[in-house]
């Protein structure tokens, strides 16, 4: 089956662009930079991850990283406002609200690129991973009611792994460079006395999480109005109700925002953000 193409969008996808019907979705950091300024700031070597307008409690991204990247293989950036892709619970207070983070916001993940073995040539692309859709939320909430179940009150630790979908994505002659930042995990520390199955690696556990990936790369002007609307659209504050709505993208408000911090980053500059509930 032929590999969908990176340099654009298509127009039939456009018209049907719905975020309820995007699971996964690829496109150059850079563009994404340009894009959703809101949401995202390059200042100077550190690259921002921002707070939605007050008007939006509990939009925006979830950034998962090591707290670094290598923008296009050339320029090395520091993070901030992101969350740490690996983290270690002790309760489950804690355990809660790590899961109320995971899944009231879209994730981000970023990764670097060679397109061709034969040049060192990277570039680093933003990965998004749509929580809200059914298929996505259902393998993250299979995967961690089913460790639950399975550990008795023991420690035990969780991955969700993405390397698979988006080298499935790209031209099998393209390298994942720095594939381990496509994936996040969590440890559950136990207090039981002994933790056998954690010892003997039983309760060790990794989802390989796959979907559809979309292609929102574009350099056409109209197009890129309509990925930018999608886009903020995707990061509004997540609503519950009784029915399923078709989510459209409509322009929304580009006010100025703070820094986002994540409550689940252990950073002392960073402080506690609430998590909305869906």
């Amino acid at each position: 089956m032929a590999r969908p193409s990176l340099s654009s969008i298509s127009s039939g996808e456009l018209r049907s662009l719905r975020t309820c019907n995007c699971e996964l979705a690829l496109l150059p950091l850079r563009q994404l930079l340009l894009l959703q300024p809101d949401a995202f700031q390059l200042r100077g070597d550190q690259l921002v991850v921002l707070n939605p307008p007050r008007q939006r409690p509990g939009g925006g991204f979830t950034v998962f990283s090591d707290g670094a990247l290598l923008l296009d293989g050339e320029r090395r950036c520091r993070l901030a406002g992101y969350c740490r892709r690996d983290v270690e619970l002790t309760s489950h207070c804690d355990y809660k609200d790590y899961r109320e983070t995971i899944l009231n916001r879209p994730l981000v993940f970023f990764t670097n690129i060679r397109t061709n073995n034969s040049s060192s040539k990277e570039k680093t692309y933003a990965f998004l991973v749509n929580t809200r859709h059914p298929k996505i939320r259902r393998q993250i909430e299979h995967g961690m009611n089913k460790i639950i179940s399975s550990v008795f009150g023991e420690s035990y630790k969780l991955r969700f792994d993405f390397q698979e979908v988006v080298k499935n994505f790209f031209p099998s002659e393209s390298q994942l460079v720095n594939g381990e930042d496509l994936s996040f995990s969590y440890k559950f520390k136990s207090d039981a006395l002994f933790d056998f199955s954690y010892w003997f690696g039983i309760s060790k556990n990794t989802v390989a999480v796959n979907g559809k990936v979309l292609n929102l790369s574009s350099t056409n002007p109209e197009k890129k109005e309509v990925i930018t609307m999608f886009l903020e659209k995707m990061s509004d504050p997540y609503v519950r109700s009784n029915s399923f709505s078709d989510r459209k993208f409509s322009v929304t408000s580009r006010d100025s925002i703070d820094v986002f911090h994540c409550s689940l980053t252990p950073q002392p500059s960073l402080t506690n953000t609430p998590v909305i509930v869906w």
